[in-house]
């Protein structure tokens, strides 16, 4: 019990000498990684119920936020390893969700192709 009392004393002077950017940024932070971590609850769940794994489009955009969010975070810490490996992850996140959209306009074009249904 002492030492969860020592641990919020600690918790309430570091909250009273920390900047408010700083603390904003750590928000910041926290949000990323949990709209990162949804992605592999969407995924999960889609695969459960589908009996298979799959990956949603769902996925894809939690996957983009998240790494975004991730990214700016890492470029206000100026953690270069965390900087690379978010933007890559962000290259591969954009291209997805462009290979979704570009076979979901593909689809009503093919449709006014072949003429009306007889």
């Amino acid at each position: 019990m002492e030492y969860l009392a020592t641990f919020a004393a600690k918790m309430a002077a570091w909250w009273a000498v920390t900047p408010g950017t700083e603390k904003l940024w750590l928000a910041i932070g926290f949000a990323a990684q949990l709209m990162f971590s949804m992605r592999f609850i969407v995924q999960w769940i889609a695969s459960e119920r589908a009996k298979q794994s799959i990956v949603p489009e769902t996925f894809w955009y939690f996957s983009c936020a998240g790494g975004a969010m991730l990214f700016a975070y890492a470029i206000y810490r100026m953690d270069p390893v965390f900087m690379l490996g978010q933007g890559a992850g962000l290259l591969i996140y954009g291209r997805n969700i462009h290979l979704i959209w570009k076979a979901r306009l593909k689809v009503p074009q093919e449709s006014a192709a072949r003429g009306p249904a007889e």
